[in-house]
């Protein structure tokens, strides 16, 4: 069976706090690891109200100080925000206080608005087109540094390494460089079986991977009913159309009957960008779960659930793990 795995965005709900959002977070953790889940990763996201993991790294070390066997890592790190020196340093120094327990998934877009990415890269740092030397320099300071530089600490850490991807791109370079592939099908589901086609077909054996490994995002909402769980997914679905007209903001409480209320335009949007979502009751989202298995194939899947109520949430995990035990 595939493992199941968490990606969490930190979401500030209305009403709420960014303390609020990342104490959530680490009870969602907890939750997530008594359950048996694999991973917990945050993904980097600037200059959006709505989540509160900008800071990943620092937002990875309270979810692993508070957690004790589930690997915690970034899902991802925006590498062209940064320089490769300097997240080497950092998730060496995580992998150094949580041995054995971080990962560290890059990703070559800006995760915010071109005015933000500006204000983050300042024409110091890389871009799209350089990711991935960028990528191979990070990895070379996390074995044994580069011409006299070392990053301390990080040398000599190997903290895993995954490749981000939403097109072909991420497929091709993960596959050349043999390493494990993530896809956000969760959100960019339009090239997903082509980019999985890529990988396997071109993947190189490397150091740290033998074979193809994928993990796949996948949005999914649990509940008692599937009534229920269509309720509570309207939280996200207003979330999606909110960022996808230009006005992101705080994650919104769910509305009856939210689809039917909108435009037929962003009704079609919705419907075309959330087409894989697994959303229901227990029977509804094995069946749903076990469909996406069969046809894609995927080794892990990480999972996101946008809920605006927490305990809701972590309930939407916990039928999840009852109905595909998460590292079976």
């Amino acid at each position: 069976m595939t493992s199941l795995s968490v990606l969490d965005l930190a979401p500030i709900k209305q009403g709420t706090t960014p303390g609020d959002a990342l104490s959530e977070s680490l009870a969602l953790a907890q939750a997530a690891e008594a359950l048996g889940y694999k991973r917990f990763w945050l993904a980097e996201h600037h200059n959006m109200p709505g989540i509160a993991s900008a800071a990943t790294a620092v937002a990875i070390g309270h979810v692993a100080s508070g957690t004790k066997s589930i690997r915690v890592g970034a899902g991802g790190i925006m590498l062209p925000n940064h320089a490769p020196l300097m997240v080497a340093e950092a998730f060496g120094t995580l992998a150094t206080l949580y041995p054995g327990r971080i990962d560290l998934g890059l990703g070559r877009a800006p995760g915010t608005d071109p005015r933000t990415t500006t204000a983050l890269r300042r024409d110091r740092h890389g871009n799209a087109d350089s990711f991935p030397q960028d990528v191979q320099e990070l990895m070379a300071y996390l074995d044994h540094g580069i011409g006299g530089v070392h990053a301390v600490p990080g040398e000599g850490t190997h903290v895993p390494v995954w490749i981000l991807g939403s097109s072909h791109f991420g497929a091709q370079l993960a596959a050349a460089l043999g390493l494990p592939y993530a896809f956000a099908s969760h959100f960019a589901p339009d090239d997903l079986e082509i980019a999985l086609d890529l990988y396997r077909r071109n993947f190189r054996p490397s150091p740290q991977l033998a074979k193809p490994h994928v993990m796949l995002g996948l949005s999914l909402c649990a509940a008692n009913t599937d009534a229920e769980a269509e309720f509570l997914f309207s939280s996200q679905q207003q979330a999606i159309v909110n960022l996808r007209s230009g006005q992101p903001g705080q994650l919104p409480p769910p509305v009856a009957n939210y689809v039917e209320q909108l435009e037929p335009r962003w009704a079609d949007t919705l419907t075309h960008v959330t087409r894989l979502a697994v959303v229901g009751g227990p029977e509804t989202v094995k069946a749903g779960l076990d469909a996406f298995i069969t046809r894609h194939r995927p080794d892990e899947i990480m999972v996101t659930a946008q809920i605006f109520d927490a305990a809701a949430r972590r309930r939407s995990y916990e039928i999840l793990a009852k109905v595909h035990p998460p590292q079976s």
